[in-house]
């Protein structure tokens, strides 16, 4: 395996860790809750009265995000090398991990694991050993679909 060095940004990934930190631990601090994105969605699934209109401006704000970076960069071309199955099941399948490890990538690996959480420190290791597992075996054990 090669690492491209010369596509690396790392004052770029630095400033965006600052940008999501400093998030988590104000939408903590301002609302005590979890900036987990499966459970900020999940909640609009059974609305509370009084419990919506925060989880919509968050939703409606990450949604608006990328249109505030393009002012000021270019947004990177997406390119998707898979066949819609194929990701209709990994949709269907990261759903049913976030139910099944109560909560998402969000919660446990950047609000869990801040917090020292020993249940979000095991939750995100399994979420990044199934990546790992899932990319060997799709190029290297099954080809590429």
């Amino acid at each position: 395996m090669l690492i491209d060095t010369s596509h690396l940004t790392p004052i770029s990934a630095f400033i965006g860790g600052l940008i999501i930190g400093t998030s988590a631990v104000l939408f903590i601090l301002l609302n005590g809750r979890i900036a987990g994105i499966s459970g900020i969605v999940g909640g609009l699934l059974k609305p509370i009265k009084h419990d919506v209109l925060w989880r919509v401006v968050f939703i409606v704000g990450m949604l608006m995000a990328p249109l505030g970076y393009s002012l000021f960069a270019p947004l990177p071309n997406i390119q998707v090398d898979a066949n819609y199955p194929l990701l209709v099941l990994a949709g269907l399948l990261v759903g049913f991990g976030t139910r099944y490890g109560s909560g998402c990538t969000s919660g446990h690996g950047i609000c869990g694991i801040s917090r020292l959480s020993p249940r979000s420190i095991i939750a995100t290791c399994s979420f990044m050993a199934s990546g790992i597992i899932t990319v060997f075996l799709m190029r290297h054990v099954l080809g590429s679909f």
